[in-house]
Parts: C-alpha cells; structure tokens; sequence
C-alpha cells in the first residue's frame, strides 16, 4: 500500500509540473522552507521548457494541444501509469495513460548531472540538426528546483525525462500479443552491476530485461539499409564525442498488417519500417546514453572492478572500456543483426 501511495504522489507530482504555469511556482523563503518538509509531494518544475518547446514544435512538430493533452485527465484518475522498477539503477517508470510517452526518473547523480550539465544543450543542437535521428526523443526534463526531505533520504527522485515511447500504439493494436521488444547491448561485456550483485538480491524479472539477444535478422531494403546505417553511424559519433557508453539500441519488431499511430514529424523508424520480406515492422531508438566515463561515479567503480577483473578475468567492461571502443563493438552487433536484400 505504501508503494502506491508513493507512485500515486510522484504522479501527481509530475502532472503538476506539466501542467502548471511556471509563474506560479512558489519561490518565497516561506514557499521553500515548506518544500523542504515535503516527503512524497515534491514540487517539480520543467528545466529549459522553452529549449523543449522548440524541439518539440520546430522539429519534432509535434501537436502542442495534444502533447499536453497527454498529461491531463479525468477527476480521480491517476495521471500516469507506472511500469514498475527496471535493472539495478533504481528508476521509475510511467507511461501516460494514453500511452504515447514515457517518464523515467534518473535517480543517480553522474547520470542526470551529466545529462543537465554536459548534455543537454548538445543534445539540443544536435537533434535540431537531425530531425530523423534514432536517439529518443527526450521532449521535456523534469527537476526538484529545492532540497526536500524526500530527495535526501532517497525516497523520491528529483529528476526525471520525459520521452516519446517507443511501444506507442501497441495497446490499440488487435495484434498486440505479437508484438515483441529486444533491449540490445554488445554482448561481450561484463557489467558489474548485474555480475558482481548476487541473484538473490535482484527480482527474476529484473534479470530478464538485463540483457536481450536477437536471434533474428532485420530485413532490410538496399536503400533503407543505407539510410539506417548513415543516421546510426552519426547518433553514435555524437555519443562518442560525449564520451558516452553503456546505451542500447532498443528494437520493436510490429505484425506487418498492424498500423499502429504515432505523433509528430512523420519517419520511417518511428512509425515502423516494412521489412524486405514482408512480415514485420521495425522500431527502432537509442537509450539510456546517460553514462559518460568522465563523470566521478564511473571512475571510482571502474577502479574497483579494474581491479576485481584481475582476479575473476570476467573480460572487457562497459564502464572500463573507452567511448570510441563501446561505438565500434555498438555498430558491430548491428551490422551483425541486418541482412540486406
């Protein structure tokens, strides 16, 4: 019960900053000294809204009336709808009920200040240029502006994406049982958070999404494949120019005769690309590039299993490897996976 009680005022909190105009934030002494009591109701508040306005009207164009429409509902309905806790970061997960967007909460520190620092405004930049890329749309970024004692003591996050969800249109879709999902990493890699955490500590679910193979090919036409492979190729040089490791490409295989919706700009990944053979549809994004080996955490753990490497010689590492080396062995497993036709 108090799981729910705990997901039912993050939501709340969400809505709240989504849809509240920003002049009426309190940011009084008074307004603050009150936040800082606030244990599951924290306040949020929308960083950079009007960089994410510009992204979302200029280049992704999408339906402002719409967008917001996703986080507005009924008397006494949640707004949101929580996906459960996912692998060892500790996030949170919602999808709006309409299900077009996904919230995830960035609870550890080198992630969401790497993000808000370092990434942020590059990313901008770079998906303004790059209307058509496969990273994930990230169309709104989420903070707790004041400390409460919810964020302290690590019961609530205060910082969380909102992003285009990949799995839209899956819930209207008739042959939504067909559906199927691959979160994909190169393989070899020993990732110290899912080998070095004992099994008994983690649920069996949580070790089923870890690490997903795809035992399959995407077919794929000769100028689709060259289009696919230039985009990807540059998605990853600009992760690599962040010194970014450790992101997935996340896969989303469709019945060809399903016609699921979209929003927005209107591309061939998003909506589903046909394959050359004629029984699927293709989603394709890349995620959680929020990992970049400069940032402190990365350092120190990267030490620490540097050294445990020596004794259990579990091979190469995500967060030992370089930037440049995680892209090559990225776009290795993807060359791998396609059969040209």
């Amino acid at each position: 019960m108090g799981e729910s009680k705990r997901e039912l005022a993050l939501t709340k909190s969400i809505q709240s900053a989504l849809t509240r105009d920003l002049d009426r934030f309190r940011k009084s002494f008074f307004g603050r000294l009150l936040a800082f009591f606030s244990v599951r109701r924290i306040k949020l508040t929308r960083h950079e809204k009007e960089l994410f306005d510009r992204l979302r009207r200029d280049v992704w164009k999408f339906d402002p009336d719409q967008y917001q429409g996703s986080f507005h509902t009924t008397r006494g309905k949640s707004p949101l709808k929580p996906v459960g806790d996912l692998g060892y970061s500790g996030s949170t997960f919602f999808t709006t009920l309409d299900g077009h967007l996904l919230v995830k909460s960035l609870p550890r520190h080198f992630e969401y200040s790497f993000f808000e620092h370092d990434l942020l405004e590059p990313y901008f930049e770079y998906m303004s240029q790059h209307p058509d890329s496969l990273l994930v749309w990230i169309t709104d970024y989420l903070i707790a502006p004041y400390t409460t004692l919810g964020t302290l003591l690590g019961w609530t996050p205060a910082h969380h994406i909102v992003m285009e969800n990949t799995l839209c249109g899956r819930d209207d879709d008739p042959a939504a049982q067909q559906w199927e999902t691959y979160d994909l990493k190169p393989i070899d890699y020993f990732v110290p958070e899912r080998d070095l955490i004992p099994d008994a500590l983690v649920s069996e679910g949580t070790l089923d999404r870890l690490a997903d193979s795809f035992n399959d090919k995407l077919h794929l036409r000769r100028a689709d494949y060259e289009a696919f492979w230039q985009m990807i190729q540059e998605d990853t040089k600009f992760l690599r120019e962040a010194n970014v490791v450790d992101y997935s490409l996340f896969l989303v295989r469709i019945p060809a005769s399903s016609k699921p919706a979209i929003r927005g700009r209107s591309s061939p990944w998003r909506a589903g690309m046909p394959s050359a053979d004629g029984k699927w549809k293709y989603r394709v994004a890349v995620l959680d590039f929020f990992w970049a080996r400069h940032k402190l955490q990365p350092q120190v753990l990267s030490g620490a299993v540097q050294t445990f490497n020596v004794v259990g010689r579990q091979g190469p590492m995500t967060i030992t490897t370089t930037a440049r080396e995680y892209r090559a062995n990225f776009l290795a497993m993807i060359s791998e996976m396609i059969e040209v036709h």
